[in-house]
C-alpha cells in the first residue's frame, strides 16, 4: 500500500527517535560536500605539484560538483527500486575506491577523474538521506529534520576548509585523501551495523517511469521543486558574484571576502535552527511563506542600498544578505519536505530530481553571478538578479503550488497521510 514503511510501526518510531540514526543522517549527508571543501585550500599546491595552471587544478572542484549532480539523478531512483542501504553502501564503496585512487594519482587528469567518481559515490548520502527522513518521519516533521541535518552539516562545512588546510600543511595534500578514505569507511560501517532498511513497500507494477510520470503531472510536486531550486539559486548567484564585488570593486582582500561570506553561511545556519524550532508547530506552507517574505525584504533592501550606494561597503551588502539567507533556509527546507512528501514511496526519485536540478542549474547561475560581478562597476546587477530570483520563487507558491485544502484532497497525498496517521 502507499505510505507504508516496510517494517513494524514500533521499529519506525524507534528509528525516528534514535540519536545514532540522526548522526548517520548527518554524516552521510555531509561526507561528499565536506570532502569537496577539504581540498580547496590545497588547489595552489596541486597546481604547483603537477606543473599546471590553477584553472586546471580547479577542475578537481568543478567536475566534483558535476559528479554530485549526476549522483543525485542516479542514486535516488536506484534507492527507490533496490532499497536505501544497498545504494548507500554501494555509493560509499565507490567513494572509498576513488579516494584511494586519488592518493596514488600521478597526473592531474587522473586526480580529476578520481574526484569525479568520489563525488558520484559519496553524494549518494545526500539524496538518500532525504528519502530516509521521509521514510521514518511524519510529513509535518520532515522539514524540521531536514533543517536539523543541514544545520549540523553547515558546521562541518565551515570547518572543513580549515581542516583540509591544516592536514595539507602538516602532512601534504595526499593526506587529505587518506582522511576522506578513512571517513568513508567509518560511515559505511556505521550504516552496515546501525541503519536498517527504511524503504517503503512498492505498489505492484510501479517503477521509475511510473514514479516520474506521476510526479511531473502533480502541480504540488512541480511547484515545491521549482520553489526549492529557485531558492538555492540565490546562494549560487550571490556566491558567484561576491568575490568580484568585494575584491575587484571594493578593493578588499580575498581573505576578507572569505570572512564576510562566512556571515551568510552563519545566517543560513541560524535559519535552519529556527526552522527546527518552529516546524513542529506550524505547517510547512506557512513556514515557506515566512521564508519568502524574508527573502523578498532582504533582497529588496539590498537593491535599494545599491541605488543609494550604501552597499559598496561589505557590511551593508552582507548584513542585508544575511536576512535573505535566514529566509532562504526556511524556503529550502520546507519546500524540499513538500516535494518528497507528494509520493512517499518514491521519495528517492523526488529527492534525486530536486538535487540534480539544484546542482545543475546552480553551476550555470554561479557563472552568471560571476559575470554580473566581474563586468559591473556597482553591486546593482547582482542585487537585481537576487531580487528577480526571489520574486520568481514567490510566484511558484502563488501560481503553481495548490492551496493546502486543494492539495490534501489529491488522492496520493490523502492516501499517504491517512496511512501514516494510522501507523505512527
Amino acid at each position: 500500500m502507499h505510505g507504508m514503511i516496510s517494517k513494524p510501526p514500533d521499529t519506525a518510531k524507534n528509528l525516528a527517535t534514535s540519536r545514532v540514526v540522526l548522526l548517520l543522517l548527518v554524516v552521510m549527508t555531509g561526507i561528499a560536500p565536506i570532502s569537496l571543501y577539504m581540498l580547496v585550500p590545497a588547489l595552489p599546491v596541486l597546481a604547483t605539484t603537477f606543473g599546471s595552471d590553477i584553472s586546471v587544478a580547479q577542475m578537481t572542484v568543478s567536475l566534483y560538483m558535476v559528479g554530485i549532480a549526476l549522483s543525485q539523478l542516479i542514486m535516488g531512483p536506484l534507492s527507490d527500486r533496490f532499497g536505501r542501504r544497498p545504494v548507500l553502501l554501494g555509493g560509499l564503496a565507490l567513494m572509498v575506491v576513488a579516494s584511494a585512487a586519488s592518493i596514488f594519482a600521478e597526473t592531474l587528469p587522473q586526480l580529476v577523474a578520481a574526484r569525479f567518481f568520489q563525488a558520484l559515490g559519496g553524494a549518494a548520502g545526500m539524496v538518500v538521506s532525504r528519502a530516509i527522513i521521509r521514510d521514518i518521519y511524519e510529513r509535518d516533521r520532515v522539514a524540521s529534520m531536514i533543517s536539523l541535518v543541514v544545520a549540523a552539516l553547515m558546521i562541518g562545512q565551515m570547518v572543513s576548509p580549515l581542516t583540509g588546510g591544516l592536514i595539507e600543511t602538516a602532512f601534504g595534500w595526499r593526506a587529505i585523501f587518506y582522511a576522506i578514505t578513512v571517513a568513508a569507511i567509518i560511515v559505511a560501517v556505521g550504516i552496515a551495523f546501525a541503519l536498517p532498511e527504511t524503504r517503503r513497500d512498492r505498489v505492484a507494477g510501479s517503477g521509475f517511469r511510473g514514479d516520474v510520470g506521476i510526479l511531473i503531472r502533480n502541480r504540488a510536486f512541480v511547484g515545491y521543486v521549482m520553489c526549492q531550486v529557485l531558492a538555492s539559486q540565490i546562494i549560487f548567484t550571490f556566491a558567484g558574484g561576491g568575490p568580484y564585488i568585494v575584491v575587484t570593486q571594493m578593493g578588499r582582500t580575498s581573505a576578507e571576502y572569505g570572512a564576510w561570506f562566512a556571515t551568510t553561511g552563519f545566517a543560513y545556519l541560524v535559519g535552519n535552527l529556527l526552522c527546527v524550532r518552529f516546524a513542529p508547530r506550524h505547517s510547512l506552507e506557512k513556514l515557506i511563506w515566512f521564508g519568502l517574505a524574508l527573502q523578498l525584504c532582504g533582497s529588496l533592501l539590498n537593491l535599494l542600498w545599491s541605488f543609494t550606494g550604501w552597499n559598496e561597503a561589505p557590511a551593508w551588502l552582507f548584513g542585508t544578505q544575511m536576512i535573505v539567507m535566514v529566509g532562504n533556509a526556511f524556503v529550502m527546507a520546507n519546500s524540499a519536505a513538500g516535494a518528497i512528501s507528494i509520493r512517499p514511496e518514491a521519495a528517492g526519485t523526488a529527492s534525486g530530481a530536486m538535487g540534480f536540478l539544484q546542482q545543475g542549474i546552480g553551476a550555470l547561475m554561479s557563472q552568471f553571478g560571476a559575470y554580473l560581478g566581474g563586468h559591473s562597476a556597482t553591486t546593482l546587477p547582482l542585487t537585481a538578479a537576487v531580487l528577480a530570483i526571489s520574486l520568481l520563487c514567490a510566484c511558484t507558491m502563488i501560481f503553481v503550488v495548490p492551496r493546502r485544502e486543494v492539495m490534501v484532497s489529491e488522492t496520493l497525498i490523502e492516501q499517504a497521510e491517512e496511512e501514516e496517521s494510522g501507523m505512527m
